[in-house]
């Protein structure tokens, strides 16, 4: 929120002056005033109104209590008291308001000035008394209509309008890998333009909760790069949620949160609406949903623990789970925060390092001895793949990422486990 907004200049005979503020006396009170203005204005002055080699710059700066942004403009011309004309138009925010959006509106704001003022001396003609005139009328529908709509539109003369929109900023997203698996919170389909990115059209219809990024990047025949910036790109607008690879070998552990969907009607009504599966109506052929009650949900959701995996928990409670999507299931309670994923991540023993070095020996052995083409053929091939799986044996990386790297199945990655007998699975 913007707590003041003030326009000041470079009088020749007074020095820094502010001569439009908005709320009145907020910067430099009146004689007579008792009202406290938001920060003392001489100590600053310097940086309001500054030597000519720092202006056409966006200045700011911080008071205990408040962040000042401006962009002062030295504007040199023999028609000018001193030949120089200098003049600031500042915003007053709290410290701890981010301030990137309003920095921009500074510098359109000031630029605006300059070429008025280039234009037809639109601020040095201006003999209005300060707090009256153009000028203050501006600086006060300014401060009103970015506080209240965001945005502003304000005719100054027959041929120029101000334009200014205040545009959200959102915090950075979080890290984008490629194992995982981004799902809507929007209808994406009906905020698509003709004229979006091309990327990003290709991109849109393979989004649907059960792909990951290296997934969708395949399937839409487009450069994975490209595709992870159009998923950041939707991550950063709040257009998707993150989530982990839905497999029935993996496992997941309740939280402390389950205690409020146990409590909350709503909640779980949410739920029974999400994870029913459809039924065919034979007359409409419409899918409807089948009956799913709340103590249904709580009593499944209450049953999951760490250790079983989804297809354990499925199977024993098959009969209750025969109206309702497992997947989704699973998904609702991780969105919700009641649920966590449980990963697996393997980490080899000193004696893989060995090893590692006499795959490579015995390769250059191989080098030299000449053996059947494709046998030697078959040997290097199950040597590299146990070679390459190594490098991801840290403990650092589940087995998501793992099999998504080496585009293998879970399967196919616990056989090659097996094959080195030195390597030891955790669960975190």
């Amino acid at each position: 929120m913007i707590r003041a907004i003030f326009f000041s200049i470079f009088d020749v005979h007074e020095g820094p002056k502010v001569l439009h503020q908005v709320p009145a006396n907020s910067i430099a009170p009146s004689p007579g005033s008792s009202q406290i203005p938001l920060f003392h204005f001489p100590p600053v002055s310097p940086y309001i109104i500054p030597r000519p080699e720092f202006c056409s710059k966006l200045i700011t700066f911080c008071t205990p209590v408040h962040r000042v942004l401006c962009r002062p403009v030295c504007l040199q011309s023999l028609s000018y008291p001193r030949n120089a004309y200098t003049f600031s138009i500042a915003l007053v925010l709290d410290a701890s308001t981010p301030f990137a959006s309003y920095a921009t509106v500074t510098l359109k704001l000031a630029s605006l000035l300059q070429t008025l003022e280039e234009q037809s001396r639109f601020l040095s003609r201006d003999v209005s008394a300060p707090n009256t005139g153009k000028i203050y009328a501006l600086c006060e529908i300014l401060l009103e209509d970015l506080n209240n709509y965001c945005e502003s539109m304000i005719p100054i003369d027959d041929s120029n309008t101000l334009n200014i929109k205040l545009f959200p900023t959102y915090p950075p997203p979080p890290p984008l890998y490629p194992y995982q698996v981004p799902l809507s919170t929007v209808r994406l389909e009906s905020l698509t333009d003709p004229n979006w990115d091309l990327t990003m059209l290709r991109v849109l219809p393979y989004i649907d909760g059960i792909n990951s990024v290296k997934q969708i990047s395949l399937l839409a025949d487009a450069d994975y790069k490209l595709v992870r910036k159009a998923i950041e790109h939707l991550l950063y607008y709040g257009c998707l949620l993150l989530l982990d690879i839905f497999s029935f070998g993996a496992s997941y552990g309740p939280t402390a949160e389950l205690a409020s969907f146990v409590e909350d009607m709503e909640m779980q009504e949410e739920c029974a609406s999400y994870v029913a599966l459809p039924s065919m109506n034979t007359n409409t052929k419409a899918p409807q949903s089948g009956p799913v009650s709340g103590f249904q949900l709580v009593e499944l959701y209450l049953k999951i623990r760490q250790g079983q995996t989804i297809k354990n928990f499925y199977v024993e409670n098959a009969k209750m789970m025969d109206k309702i999507d497992v997947r989704r299931f699973i998904t609702f309670g991780v969105i919700k925060g009641f649920l966590y994923r449980v990963h697996r991540y393997a980490i080899a023993t000193s004696q893989s390092s060995r090893r590692k070095r006499e795959y490579k020996t015995k390769s250059k052995q191989k080098a030299n001895v000449s053996i059947a083409v494709d046998v030697q053929g078959e040997d290097n091939d199950a040597d590299s793949h146990l070679l390459e799986l190594e490098k991801f044996l840290d403990g650092t990386h589940c087995f998501d990422e793992i099999c998504t790297e080496l585009m293998i199945s879970e399967q196919q990655l616990m056989s090659r486990l097996k094959a080195l007998s030195d390597v030891q699975i955790i669960c975190r």
